[in-house]
Parts: C-alpha cells; sequence; structure tokens
C-alpha cells in the first residue's frame, strides 16, 4: 500500500520527532528530518537507523524493509528542504509563540496543498494556526511517548480545520500501524483531559487523610484493576511532566474545580522530588528499585463476633453470601445484637454519616467498598469511623481475609477510594462527551491506548453501574457539599435510567 503521503517534513529530532520519523518511514513515506540544532538530526538518524538494527535483529523487521526504510530517511538542513513536503510535522518545545513563528514561515515554503500539523500536548490548534493565512489546512496530531509502542493518536481539529484534512491524517496513522481518534480542540484533548480524574482525586483522598500513598495505589490495581497504582504513576511520568499538565488545563478551564491540582505535588516539585528519575518521589528507588512500605498483616482474632449487615447495604445479597463463605455468624434480625460486629456498605457516603442516619452504634460499625463485584478483585477495603472499637476493626480484618484475598483497613473521611476515583473518572469522561469533544468510542479508545487503563472509563462505568457511578456522585455532592461531585448532565440522563454509557444518542 502505498503511503497517504509520499513525503513527509518532520521538525524537531527529539524523542518525539525520532519516534513520528521512525513509524513514518515504515509506513511507506520519504522522511525529511530536521533540528535548529547543528548535528541534532543527524544524531536522530542514526539511532533510528540503531533501533531498525535492534528489530532486524529480534526478528521484528525483515532486511529489506528495513534497508527501505533507511533509504526513506534522510536529514535536512534548513525549512527550505522541506519545500516540497506533502505533510509537516512539528514537534518542537511547547511554547505557543515558537510554535506559530515556525508555521508562519513554512506556509510561506510550502505549496498550497501541503497539510501542516502539531504535535502538540496542550496548546489550543486554533491559536497556533491563528495567524496562519490557509488555516483550513492546519490540524493537531498528537501522538504518545514512546511513539512506535503507543499505538494511538489523536487528530485535533481546529475551529477552520477541514474535516478531509482530518479524514487523511487519521488514514495515514492508520497506514503507520496506529489507532486514530478524532477530537475537538479543547484544552488536554482526550487523554490528558480524561486522565485528570485519577491522579487529581488519588491525591485529593491523600490530602484528607484517607490514606497513605502505598494504600491507595494497592487498592486501584488490586480492586480496580489498573496496572499502575497513582503514585506509582506520577513518580514513572515524573512531577516535572504532571503537575505542569495540572495546572495548565486546571488555568485553561477557567479554574474548574474538579481539575484543580494538588499543593502536595507543587510542593515535591519545588523540592526536586519527581520520581524515578530523581531516585526518591512517593517512593525512594534503590538502583532503580521501588522501595514499597511492608502492608500490615491480618490480625489474629481468637473470639470472633456475630455479624449483623445493614439493610441498605450495597450489593446486600452479595455479601451476605461472600460472609457465608467466610464462615461467619450472620445475625439475621432487624437489628444488631449488643455483641456484633455492624457492616455497612454505603455508596458515596462516609461510615460516620450512615452510621448517624441508620442509627448505628458507631462504635461496633466498620464499613466494606461494594461497588465492584468481589470476585473480580483481588483486595478488599474496610474504612471504620473514628470511634470504631479496635476489636470490631481487627474482627473485620481477619474475617475479611480468611480466604487469604488482601484487605486494606482505610480512616473515615469521604468515601472508599476506588468509588471516588472511578466516579470521577467516569464524571469527567461523560463531560468530554457532553461537550462533543470526540465520540464515547473514542474516547474509550483513546483512554484505554494512551493511559493503559484496565479498560475505557465508560466501559469502567458501564461495569460498575451507571446507576451506582450516579449515586456515588450525587451522596458526595450532597453530603459534602462539594461542587467537584456535581455529575454531568450526559451522566445524569443515563444513570437516571440506567442506560450503559456506551449508548450513542440518536
Amino acid at each position: 500500500m502505498q503511503a497517504s503521503y509520499k513525503k513527509i517534513g518532520i521538525v524537531g529530532a527529539g524523542a518525539m520527532g525520532r519516534g513520528i520519523a521512525q513509524i513514518s518511514a515504515q509506513a511507506g513515506s520519504v522522511v525529511m528530518l530536521m533540528d535548529a540544532q547543528p548535528g541534532a538530526a543527524e544524531k536522530a538518524r542514526d539511532a533510528i537507523c540503531a533501533q531498525w538494527d535492534k528489530l532486524l535483529e529480534k526478528g521484528r523487521l525483515d532486511a529489506d524493509l528495513a534497508s527501505a526504510c533507511k533509504a526513506r530517511l534522510v536529514f535536512a538542513s534548513t525549512l527550505n528542504d522541506l519545500a516540497d513536503c506533502d505533510l509537516v510535522i512539528e514537534a518542537i518545545v511547547e511554547r505557543l509563540d515558537v510554535k506559530q513563528t515556525l508555521f508562519a514561515e513554512l506556509e510561506s515554503l510550502v505549496s498550497p496543498h501541503t497539510v501542516l500539523v502539531s504535535n502538540t500536548s496542550s496548546l489550543s490548534v486554533t491559536a497556533i494556526a491563528a495567524a496562519l493565512k490557509h488555516p483550513e489546512r492546519f490540524a493537531g496530531y498528537h501522538f504518545f511517548n514512546p511513539v512506535p509502542l503507543m499505538k494511538v493518536v489523536e487528530v485535533i481539529a481546529g475551529l477552520k480545520t477541514s474535516a478531509a484534512v482530518c479524514s487523511a491524517l487519521a488514514d495515514y496513522a492508520r497506514q503507520m500501524g496506529h489507532t486514530p481518534v478524532q477530537a475537538q480542540d479543547t484544552p488536554g484533548f482526550i487523554v490528558n483531559h480524561a486522565g485528570r480524574g485519577y491522579g487529581t482525586e488519588a491525591l485529593r483522598i491523600v490530602g484528607e487523610g484517607i490514606a497513605d500513598f502505598a494504600t491507595i495505589d494497592r487498592i486501584l490495581r488490586d480492586q480496580a484493576g489498573f496496572k499502575l497504582g497513582p503514585f506509582e504513576l506520577l513518580d514513572l511520568t515524573g512531577l516535572d511532566v504532571s503537575h505542569p499538565v495540572m495546572e495548565s488545563i486546571y488555568h485553561q478551564y477557567y479554574e474548574e474545580d474538579r481539575y484543580r491540582p494538588s499543593v502536595i505535588t507543587a510542593q515535591r516539585l519545588a523540592g526536586g522530588m519527581l520520581g524515578r528519575k530523581t531516585g526518591e518521589g512517593f517512593y525512594r528507588y534503590a538502583d532503580g528499585v521501588i522501595q514499597t512500605p511492608a502492608e500490615t498483616p491480618a490480625p489474629h482474632v481468637a473470639d470472633m463476633p456475630p455479624v449483623w449487615v445493614s439493610p441498605r447495604a450495597a450489593r446486600r445479597s452479595e455479601l451476605l453470601q461472600l460472609l457465608t463463605n467466610l464462615g461467619a455468624n450472620i445475625e439475621t434480625g432487624v437489628s444488631a445484637s449488643p455483641q456484633a460486629l455492624m457492616l455497612v456498605a454505603p455508596l458515596g457516603f462516609d461510615i460516620t454519616t450512615v452510621a448517624v442516619v441508620e442509627r448505628l452504634d458507631p462504635a461496633r460499625t466498620v464499613g466494606i467498598d461494594m461497588l465492584m463485584d468481589d470476585a473480580t478483585t483481588r483486595r478488599r477495603v474496610l474504612a471504620t469511623n473514628p470511634v470504631t472499637r479496635i476489636d470490631m476493626r481487627q474482627a473485620a480484618h481477619a474475617l475479611f481475609a480468611r480466604d487469604g484475598k488482601a484487605v486494606s483497613v482505610i480512616r473515615d473521611s469521604g468515601g472508599f477510594v476506588t468509588q471516588r476515583v472511578i466516579a470521577t473518572i467516569v464524571n469527567i469522561a461523560s463531560d468530554i462527551c457532553q461537550q462533543g469533544i470526540c465520540s464515547p468510542k473514542d474516547l474509550d479508545t483513546a483512554v484505554t491506548l494512551g493511559l493503559g487503563y484496565p479498560m475505557g472509563p465508560l466501559a469502567l462505568g458501564n461495569l460498575c453501574g451507571p446507576t451506582n457511578i450516579l449515586e456515588v456522585l450525587f451522596n458526595m455532592q450532597t453530603v459534602y457539599g462539594d461542587q467537584r461531585y456535581r455529575p454531568s448532565p450526559w451522566l445524569r440522563r443515563r444513570g437516571a435510567i440506567g442506560l450503559s454509557l456506551l449508548h450513542e444518542e440518536s
């Protein structure tokens, strides 16, 4: 198959430019690689050719294709060398003025039919194109690092971008072996916008003293299925990258509460605790290996109290079956006996509020998170309130660890970790759909491929149940008076009647 663009230019020979050059040459395009720094393009070409040699050694690339790719990759010494390119991709510093100056010069050199695109991750595509005479041929083309491995690219239309240009760029992305997703020009586009719910909400939970970094990471890995916990991910990315993105999207959305950055990351950034790259972040790293604090083992309880389950508990029948499987002595009366451990399973409420509303003895009340199906998780999460007795806390911990499944016990404040994080992720994703930034399908595809989530945000909402997600948000907003948890209208319409979040409106 012949490449959509026979000859392309790439301005910027850093990590992103190199990755884009590699997959473009593999797609069959002649690639002109240019960088303003003397010798940078030549150095980048050597590095890309070395990468093809490694792929050849591993049998992932045949000799003829490797030779053809090398022949198609050349370096340009000036922008004038890019004059006859069909497509020019910019991958330089994230500064609006620098990009605008570059594209104004390129527009004066290339043909009227040449497509111009920016690999910007955070700047407005419309703003970059504002000074161009022909903004209709300009678009955002956002790849992710490392480009050859991250198989998604956001195709972003500015206000005046031609639909035909976006369609052609999507076709070219497929020829490069990537999955294109179409996005409107809004802060963070799809992936960086949708990603606000994970780390930002986890930082709020730490800030409220509910649990520490390691506990939150364990919960979201083992209970919700994420490959990395939010603090492991922040350490991997580096706070010098992550915190400015948080601030940028927050300010671009005019200080919208749900995107508010955390003082925790600001302080650590100021102190140089950036993550893996500095040997210390939320965790310490010895020779690159993460040092994780030991987990508190389950206590031994000789005399287990009987267990009473609130009639308002979420997934109550499943919880009762779980207790039966664990060998608990279950009380079935309307109220608990004076000796019983009292279990509640709220959605969006803290344990203190539930004990008060249901007129339960808070000293014997412990909560369990039942948002997720217990059979699909590798961890159970319990929560105490400020006056829960230590014997009741230990009894609950020991009971739910009887079958060997890990158990975390968190402090009472503002709901369970998984409930808050997943509800926030789903709510922000729903708001993206409400704004028409992209289709629900493209949203889930982009986030799954771009962030490595176990599934897309909307699929995650379907797994937990739209009505359950909506209940968590309504309760969080009502009890705590926090507008960060106000449900998106798009989610409200579906959650109110139990529609699938991936259902497309006609």
